[in-house]
């Protein structure tokens, strides 16, 4: 970023409130922020720090219940926080654009994606529809979605979620903003499907000289990204530098905090020797979405107190392996084996206790828990219905529950999920699943939404419910760090098979299969130069190419 370019963006001593009891309470305090054209600033820092009020105040805009109480957000000259309304909707889809973390609870399910597209660059008037359809199109391609002429004219609920994501960014792109805020914009992709997204957003940003704030919790993502780093505590700075000072010689003790975080990783447990019979064996399963096969000969066990995870890119196979064990898909040829018993098809033919045995617990729990309900009630509805508990004993187990999750009952039980924090969600979502007294678990990307100290929390409390509980875990994930801490084997799946698969320690070690060798390699690092040599070692002459490969 050349330091001679225009200042686009200045906040000045930005102080914002949140209501809580009807009273405010100030949540930023005096934060500081300049961004130049074409310069992309990194926000990072633990769930609550601020980084997203931030980000949406760069908008003039604060969430309902929340206030900017003063200081100053100038844009290109203009002070957001004295214009109108009707000054900041021109502004906002045209010259600035957010592109949010959670695709799937962004998107109007009603509306198919191609019309979301074109709504802005339409009624900002920068493109009649069929030239804002077609360069949709275009983005699309770059951002490598599959057929880039078709998807388009889908519904939300018919792409995966990575596809979702992708479709975002490209809406975000589709007026040429002058600052787009990436609000955690890979935080639900595989790690192949990162390195094209992360590469195509670079390739925007200097193409067409577009400034960025990119909010992560991920230090190698914004490492790749960012050309500063500022970082962030409960509303405050802590301190702030280029990307490569950044990495190399951070100040704070909090910031050396961050970078050192993952530090669990628990020892592979082997499978037991004794005849003990896994609990759930998936065994020869295919399945389909109408006429087009989505999985093919996937085989394999897991054994009580064990944790199996099944990686791979979006589409793989992954979740509708899971929606098979559910039985939400039946298997169109195959077994679901539970406890050596072959268990019917459809979740529809199985018994209470069936069901019971069977758990998940959700990747976005802002989209898995009610808003409406609170917590006590969210909890207490699988203990009523499997355990037949009422009164004393229900609200006594919905504590107890509280308690295993390390939530104090009488702060938490009459609270609603939106007065929570992320983590704070994603345990509750673990104590209605173990509310049912299952077995067998499958953990759908449980970590994928949060930051990397609030994660770690949450795999040392799934950890120590499974030492406790004898639980076993099937573990969806696209986080590698997340297969190192927490998995015992692994298996991997590509295009609806399964490629490879055995104990964790063994999988890390080369010879791997093709894929798998991918997948390894496409972790990040916490290295400002990683993408680049990677794109350059994968043949890829730049980084607009990237999308194309």
């Amino acid at each position: 970023m050349a330091k001679n370019k225009d200042v686009l963006l200045r906040i000045r001593d930005l102080r914002i409130e949140a209501q809580t009891d009807d009273e405010w309470q100030e949540i930023v305090h005096g934060v500081n922020l300049t961004l130049h054209r074409g310069e992309v600033l990194g926000l990072i820092g633990e769930s609550g720090a601020g980084k997203s009020t931030i980000g949406l105040a760069a908008m003039g805009f604060a969430r309902d219940g929340c206030r900017i109480s003063g200081g100053s957000v100038e844009f290109d000259g203009m002070e957001l926080t004295t214009s109108s309304p009707s000054a900041l909707r021109a502004l906002r889809g045209s010259r600035i654009a957010y592109v949010a973390q959670s695709a799937a609870a962004s998107f109007n399910p009603a509306h198919k994606i191609i019309d979301q597209h074109v709504e802005a660059p339409v009624m900002y008037r920068i493109r009649k529809r069929a030239e804002a359809q077609e360069d949709a199109m275009q983005l699309y391609e770059r951002l490598r979605l599959p057929n880039p002429q078709e998807i388009g004219f889908r519904y939300p609920h018919q792409v995966s979620g990575g596809q979702l994501q992708r479709a975002m960014t490209a809406m975000a792109m589709a007026c040429r903003p002058d600052l787009i805020i990436f609000d955690e914009p890979t935080t639900a992709l595989d790690v192949t499907t990162q390195i094209e997204v992360l590469a195509a957003i670079r390739d925007i940003v200097d193409q067409f000289d577009t400034a960025a704030i990119y909010i992560t919790h991920d230090l190698a993502v914004v490492a790749q990204m960012a050309d500063r780093i500022k970082v962030l505590l409960k509303g405050e700075e802590i301190e702030e530098a280029s990307t490569e000072k950044m990495l190399e010689d951070p100040q704070e003790d909090y910031t050396r905090s961050l970078w050192a975080v993952r530090s669990f990783e628990r020892q592979q447990k082997p499978r037991p020797d004794d005849g003990t019979k896994p609990v759930v064996s998936v065994q020869d399963i295919d399945a389909a979405y109408g006429d087009t096969k989505v999985l093919e000969d996937v085989s394999f066990d897991i054994y009580p107190g064990m944790t199996v995870a099944v990686v791979g890119e979006s589409g793989s196979g992954k979740s509708t392996t899971a929606r098979c064990i559910t039985g939400l898909l039946p298997p169109a040829k195959g077994r679901i084996l539970f406890d050596g018993t072959e268990m019917p098809p459809a979740f529809r033919q199985r018994s209470k206790d069936q069901l019971r045995q069977v758990q998940m617990i959700y990747q976005m729990a802002d989209t898995a828990l009610n808003p409406r309900l609170r917590i006590g009630e969210i909890i207490g509805r699988p203990a009523r219905f499997y355990g037949g508990l009422r009164g004393v004993k229900l609200k006594n187990r919905v504590d107890e529950l509280l308690g295993l999750i390390e939530l104090e009952p009488s702060k938490f039980y009459s609270r609603f999920p939106p007065e929570l924090s992320g983590g704070q969600k994603q345990r509750i979502g673990i104590a209605r699943a173990l509310a049912a007294e299952p077995r067998f678990i499958i953990c759908d990307e449980v970590t994928s939404a949060l930051d990397q100290l609030v994660a770690e929390g949450i795999l040392k409390l799934l950890d120590r419910l499974q030492k406790e509980l004898g639980l076993a875990y099937m573990f969806i994930t696209h986080d590698l760090a997340t297969v190192r801490a927490i998995a015992d084997e692994v298996v991997v799946m590509q295009r609806g098979r399964v490629v490879e698969q055995g104990p964790k320690d063994e999988m890390f070690q080369p010879p791997h299969h093709p894929y798998t060798d991918l997948l390894l390699s496409s972790v990040p690092e916490m290295d400002p130069n990683w993408l680049t040599a990677l794109l350059e070692e994968r043949g890829v002459d730049n980084v607009g190419e990237a999308a194309k490969v």
